[in-house]
């Protein structure tokens, strides 16, 4: 009998000996139902998956339909990869921030750059942030009926009327109340603040850490990052960068709400991103003040959990490492720099016969004041290294490139830019140990 729903969610691939190999479920057949439940997303799926008994209903390419009963341990995964990972479209964000980074994007890059999105499940999945003002009364049931924590959310500002204006969207002040529902239920939630100079910043910054507190333990962490300004801005709200002195400003103040926090709940709760450090031109807190790292994808003490791992691999090598001659390049954002040619360094005075050239990549694809290095292009490299010593081999950030592919925003891709400077190019992690392996040539830290 045909289930009473259209729900049907194509399987994409099935993995070598799991639960669903089996039972010869095979890619190309459809999910229809968990314990005659159709599945809306993906939220559904691994709730329904869980129990240690489960009835799945298939169907076949050719029509047929098969009801499996299963037998599992307690949150064993059948093994089944989706055609589309959220099992669902993805939902697009209707507002228009003011600072939104797509919005000062150029013309003519691939369409999936210029998809803003706005999901929930996204926050779950992948660590997105959500704003709240896309989540229907139904979407805030199902994470309090399935418990799903924590949920990442783009706070910008606490008084209502301004994050109405910031995110252009005149229920965007209302929709903070949502935060009071996911709190009552004990939902985990970590928060976002893209600081805007004039705007939400000085008082409407104390006022909204302020507000986020009185979330706390439940809300866990808050960063502050400051609005990333592309060159690309004609027709946009007037946004100025953070001078110097500004980002001494914002630590002082988060610095402060650091202390009471600490001291009231053994949690720093409010963190500030890396670049206000380079900006300001202050030391990088030490480990313990990032309360486990919560933010790293905000760019919250990715430096300084480098510099950790960086210094543990150096400890993890033997005394008598014998390491070949060998010269070699590494290109990064103009922010890590400082930090990449330090390291560099360290090994080089360790390891004589290693000569590392180090070259900051100046962004002129976004502009300037973009300096990370996950926003650089394959073109502003090329450009930029082209005649320069680069050694037997190139050595480049896994985040300029598109996630599980050879691809820079700018679509030239890793063999092109290799045939442009002919030279090698190796991709590294973005980890402390994988950086000293790749720099010295070896395979594993403690070899002989």
């Amino acid at each position: 009998m045909k289930p009473k729903t259209n729900s049907a969610h194509l399987i994409k691939s099935v993995q070598p000996g799991s639960i669903a190999e089996e039972l010869e479920i095979a890619a190309g057949d459809k999910l229809l139902q968990i314990d005659n439940t159709p599945i809306e997303d993906i939220f559904d799926y691994q709730f329904l998956i869980q129990d240690t008994y489960i009835e799945v209903l298939i169907e076949k390419p050719d029509g047929e339909q098969w009801l499996l009963e299963i037998d599992k341990d307690y949150d064993e995964d059948l093994g089944i990869e989706f055609e589309n990972g959220l099992m669902d479209e993805y939902r697009h964000c209707h507002n228009k921030c003011i600072f939104c980074f797509i919005d000062q994007m150029p013309k003519g890059m691939r369409d999936t750059l210029y998809f803003k999105d706005d999901d929930s499940r996204l926050s779950f999945l992948q660590g997105n942030y959500v704003t709240l003002t896309n989540m229907s009364d139904h979407d805030i049931d199902r994470i309090i009926r399935y418990h799903l924590s924590p949920i990442n959310i783009s706070f910008q500002a606490m008084n209502p009327l301004l994050r109405c204006k910031m995110l252009n969207n005149r229920f965007a002040g209302e929709a903070l109340r949502k935060v009071d529902v996911l709190n009552e239920a004990g939902i985990l939630m970590n928060g976002q603040i893209v600081l805007c100079k004039g705007v939400n910043d000085g008082a409407e910054l104390d006022y909204s850490i302020r507000e986020l507190m009185k979330y706390l333990p439940n809300l866990e962490s808050v960063s502050v990052v400051p609005v990333g300004l592309t060159k690309y801005r004609e027709g946009l709200y007037p946004l100025e960068p953070f001078t110097r002195e500004d980002a001494r400003e914002v630590l002082r103040a988060i610095h402060h709400y650091q202390r009471e926090c600490y001291e009231k709940y053994g949690l720093h709760f409010v963190h500030a991103s890396d670049e206000w450090y380079i900006m300001a031109g202050e030391e990088l807190p030490e480990e313990g003040r990032y309360d486990g790292y919560l933010q790293l994808e905000n760019g919250v003490g990715m430096m300084r959990l480098l510099l950790e791992e960086f210094g543990e691999a150096l400890d993890m090598l033997p005394a008598d490492l014998r390491v070949r001659g060998q010269e070699l390049s590494i290109a990064t954002g103009r922010l890590p720099y400082p930090f990449i040619r330090q390291m560099a360094k360290t090994l080089t005075d360790r390891f004589p016969q290693v000569k590392v050239y180090v070259y900051p990549i100046r962004n002129d694809f976004f502009g300037e004041l973009i300096t990370v290095s996950g926003l650089l292009t394959g073109g502003d490299i090329r450009d930029q290294l082209s005649g320069k010593p680069l050694g037997e081999r190139l050595l480049l950030p896994q985040n300029t490139l598109r996630s599980g592919e050879d691809l820079f925003l700018d679509d030239l891709r890793v063999p092109d830019l290799e045939k442009a400077l002919q030279v090698p190019i190796y991709i590294v992690k973005s980890s402390g140990h994988d950086f000293v392996k790749a720099v010295l040539g070896i395979k594993e830290l403690d070899q002989e």
